[in-house]
């Protein structure tokens, strides 16, 4: 019988499920084209590539335990290879190119879930992460505020932070979702959060959407450049009248100041086609509604 020692055991004894596994997905047809072109990407089809990629990606979970998925970007990665010298027709670049985006960027837990669920999780957190991005050197841009002297990145987030907490003071129990859309320079900016008003009174937010909403509604109160803010609520069926079915409220992001839309001003802005101008018929089921005035969140000076 062979003996074996105690260093060999412990050697051979390696914990895969303490190891972690990563891959990069090609969320769309126009990416997948562009790889095609390299003649180490084999390939042939987008269809058959998803399908391939989530049978890796079940074998992977089943030996690692924890598997993150990050948004394979074809011309993220021909940047990526110019600037590190690497020869981009080459699985050893692909490689080192996964293991940097998942390093420094959005992934998604991979628990199981099929890719038609996992790939609109994986492109909506990636475009909350641009967002955030964008957002954050927007505001050290904006530089100090005038009457603290602080960063905006400080005193114009906290203003933020206080508008959506006074948006949603008042909602009743029920799912609500709160959208702040911006016109900046570098182009048009979307951020949502899913607020959950308990029987309790308590509400539920995540905290990494919340952040990038603030984020982007900070960007508006200190370089002033216009938006809105929208409350939709679904709210708890069981509720009592009014607070039963789903209803919208707006605000208008302009001059560095929030401003309550009234109802006319919500069903305009709802039912009209921003590119066209044209009306558009409004939703059934959902009834538009006056916002309130929030508080006002000047900075109140040093």
């Amino acid at each position: 019988m062979a003996h074996t020692t105690g260093r060999a055991s412990r050697r051979a004894a390696v914990p895969l499920g303490e190891s972690a596994g990563t891959v990069a997905v090609i969320a769309d047809e126009a990416a997948f084209a562009l790889m095609r072109g390299y003649g180490s990407f084999r390939f042939t089809d987008h269809p058959s590539y998803l399908r391939r990629t989530e049978a890796l990606l079940r074998a992977l979970a089943r030996r690692h335990g924890h598997t993150s998925v990050a948004l394979f970007d074809p011309v993220g990665f021909a940047d990526f290879c110019e600037r590190e010298r690497l020869s981009p027709d080459s699985q050893a670049a692909r490689a080192r190119y996964t293991a940097e985006i998942a390093a420094r960027g959005p992934t998604v837990a991979y628990d199981g879930q099929p890719l038609d669920r996992l790939v609109p999780e994986l492109l909506a957190e990636h475009m909350r992460w641009e967002t955030w991005e964008v957002g954050t050197d927007l505001l050290a841009a904006a530089g100090p505020c005038p009457r603290c002297g602080a960063p905006q990145s400080r005193c114009a987030f906290r203003r933020a932070a206080g508008l959506l907490a006074a948006a949603l003071e008042w909602v009743p129990p029920g799912t609500h979702h709160v959208v702040c859309s911006l016109i900046t320079e570098p182009g048009p900016l979307t951020a949502s959060v899913r607020a959950v008003r308990g029987a309790d009174g308590s509400l539920e937010m995540a905290e990494p959407e919340a952040l990038v909403l603030c984020t982007l509604l900070a960007v508006g109160l200190a370089t002033g450049d216009p938006g809105g803010l929208v409350l939709r609520s679904a709210a708890d069926p069981d509720a009592e009248p009014p607070h039963r079915g789903e209803e919208v409220r707006g605000w208008s992001v302009r001059d560095g100041r929030l401003i309550p839309l009234t109802e006319g001003g919500v069903f305009a802005a709802y039912c009209t086609d921003v590119l066209t101008g044209e009306p558009v018929p409004p939703e059934h089921g959902v009834a538009y509604r006056a916002a309130p005035a929030l508080p006002p969140t000047d900075c109140q000076g040093p």
